[in-house]
């Protein structure tokens, strides 16, 4: 199987057209997508241009402070799809490029990977905002791209056209982002840039390589479903490096021994964490059971040979996952298919692209030692 990394190219990112979708809030508006360009991406302007629409928000806080909120960095890569532009930018060069968005800002981007968690982001909002109205406690999510201002048009004719909830841009011209991650108090960085994402988890930021599956899933429009695999994502890779050095065996006979010692945190404890604090607010207003946030553990772990080290560690941490789901090295494929999540993290690429191969987004951890010695698929 392929999956679409579009990668960056000499600190650039650039953006392309394919096909588009009016993605509001209901199936209807996936739908009204095929209306506006065809299956392959060739691109026709939209009956009525962007969709303009009221940017007042009745009864509650209009932009939260970044300090406040959760803060999500998405790539315009990973929200877009960009493929059409990338290769303008590869074969022309970045005046062509430029040129290029300029002539066809009034078309909107496709939605890209990372689009149904934003939408899934903006109905927990939506939400929040019923049972807090003076809270600054939401989700606030930041465009982030290496574009030229010039670019900056369709950007914000793509949000609009799509009736997304983006005021906050951080179009950097070619410059590395990160900087400005950590003014935004990022808690999550997405992006098509493995070695961007790299950089954002040496700083002890959040954050994951998204990639486009070649079919997808359909998800909720309602609750917003994130789902983590354990080691070097949630924990550190203490315990995969005894897998990798001396075998299951030892690795089963370490987690017994040490199944009291809590493991070290890994790079999306932190937004598990946030998570967790937004859910709260839900279980506050007697919403446990219903509650539009809903969090997996999707882990190559055994239950009882090594489970309880996990459930230990995140008890002592003061989290939760509301479902835990310990395979014994099964694939994590079917069980994705059935959680049906707007995104799922891992370290490594074999379980990225088994999830893919099932239509679910998933997003690449590049931390720990299986970067160094990555699963070999046996087929």
């Amino acid at each position: 199987m392929s999956l679409d990394t579009v990668q960056a190219r000499t600190g650039q990112e650039p953006t392309a057209p394919t096909p588009t979708a009016t993605n509001g809030n209901s199936k209807a508006s996936w739908d009204r997508s095929k209306d506006v360009y065809d299956p392959m991406g060739s691109t026709k302007l939209p009956r009525s241009g962007p969709v303009r629409r009221a940017r007042k928000v009745e009864g509650g806080i209009f932009f939260p402070k970044p300090e406040n909120a959760v803060t999500i960095a998405v790539s315009s890569r990973v929200l877009f799809r960009t493929e059409k532009e990338q290769k303008v930018f590869d074969q022309m060069g970045i005046e062509e490029y430029l040129r290029f968005q300029v002539e066809h800002e009034n078309e909107p981007f496709a939605p890209g990977p990372a689009f149904p968690f934003v939408k899934a982001l903006e109905a927990v909002n939506a939400q929040l905002r019923e049972l807090y109205p003076d809270s600054e406690e939401l989700f606030d999510i930041v465009l982030v791209t290496y574009n030229h201002a010039h670019v900056g048009v369709r950007l914000i004719n793509t949000i609009n056209y799509h009736n997304l909830f983006i005021e906050r841009f951080c179009m950097t011209g070619g410059s590395s982002p990160i900087g400005y991650l950590k003014a935004w108090h990022t808690n999550l960085y997405l992006s098509a840039d493995a070695e961007k994402v790299k950089e954002a988890l040496a700083e002890g930021i959040a954050a994951a390589t998204m990639f486009m599956p070649e079919k997808q899933i359909e998800v909720s429009e309602t609750q917003l479903r994130v789902a983590f695999d354990g080691d070097a994502v949630l924990f550190s890779d203490e315990s995969e490096r005894i897998f990798k050095a001396h075998g299951l065996d030892k690795f089963f006979e370490h987690e017994q021994e040490n199944e009291n010692t809590l493991l070290d945190h890994g790079p999306l404890k932190s937004f598990l964490e946030a998570l967790g604090k937004l859910q709260k607010k839900f279980y506050a207003k007697g919403h446990r059971l219903d509650c539009p946030i809903r969090t997996y553990l999707v882990t190559a772990r055994s239950a009882a040979s090594s489970g309880i080290r996990a459930l230990k560690t995140l008890r002592a941490w003061g989290l939760e996952t509301d479902e835990a789901l310990f395979l014994a090295g099964a694939p994590k494929g079917p069980m994705l298919e059935k959680i049906r999540p707007h995104i799922y993290f891992d370290d490594q690429m074999f379980h990225v692209e088994g999830a893919a191969e099932m239509g679910t987004i998933a997003a690449h951890v590049p931390y720990g030692i299986a970067q160094k010695h990555p699963h070999k698929n046996s087929s």
